[in-house]
């Protein structure tokens, strides 16, 4: 089965689809990563999207229709996959439903994070990423305990270019007008769960698997 996570930056998506992966055997297939893997090697496609993330902005969606359906097609992705930052828009919906017709797959669950918009903003603003070992932490929520230096490595700790509260602002406003759609269409066609992304992530994560483990019924 496929299952797709949405939620606005910041909801924990990476995080959620990172845990449920290693819970559920899917592969988790983020279009961030992808674009970011596209940028380490080159590629004009990788450095198109980068373009366009860091001003806050939403890769066009030929880009990023090219990099999934290529993706999931590789062998790794026919058990199913946890489609993360994908899809955003109705076009995506359009083109990854005939794509996943055209495979025989089966879309059985969209699971959107609920956080308020507040939470939101300090989530992303306050992003720092370890240059060395990639940990993650907040300075708002889970700061590391030397400022600018991570705990697992002591490698140090930077915010990515579109980690600051006016591109939050702005990354919020693109997603709310373009990407709010899509769960009223999922929630039209039968698919959508709600889950309240502001528990503890452990919590968040349980919440989705059991959704995930009820036996494939729709709400």
């Amino acid at each position: 089965m496929d299952v797709i996570l949405l939620g606005a930056p910041g909801a924990g998506k990476g995080t959620q689809a990172k845990a449920l992966e290693e819970h559920s055997g899917l592969v988790h297939v983020a279009s961030g990563d992808l674009f970011r893997s596209a940028l380490r090697q080159g590629t004009e496609l990788g450095m198109l999207a980068k373009s366009y993330m860091d001003r806050g902005e939403l890769v066009p969606d030929g880009v990023v229709i090219r990099m999934i359906m290529e993706r999931i097609a590789q062998a790794d992705c026919h058990r199913g996959v946890i489609f993360d930052g994908f899809p955003r828009t109705i076009d995506q919906v359009a083109a990854l439903t005939v794509e996943l017709e055209r495979q025989g797959r089966d879309l059985r669950y969209v699971l959107f994070l609920k956080v308020p918009e507040e939470m939101l903003l300090r989530r992303i603003a306050g992003r720092e990423t370890c240059k060395t070992c990639g940990s993650t932490y907040n300075v708002y929520y889970f700061p590391s305990k030397r400022p600018d230096v991570c705990d697992e490595c002591g490698g140090r700790l930077y915010q990515r270019n579109d980690d600051n509260m006016e591109t939050a602002q702005r990354r919020l406003g693109v997603y709310f007008a373009q990407t709010l759609p899509l769960i009223d269409h999922y929630r039209t066609q039968g698919l959508l769960r709600e889950i309240d992304g502001q528990r503890e992530i452990t919590q968040v994560t349980q919440d989705m698997l059991h959704v995930m483990e009820s036996n494939g019924s729709h709400a």
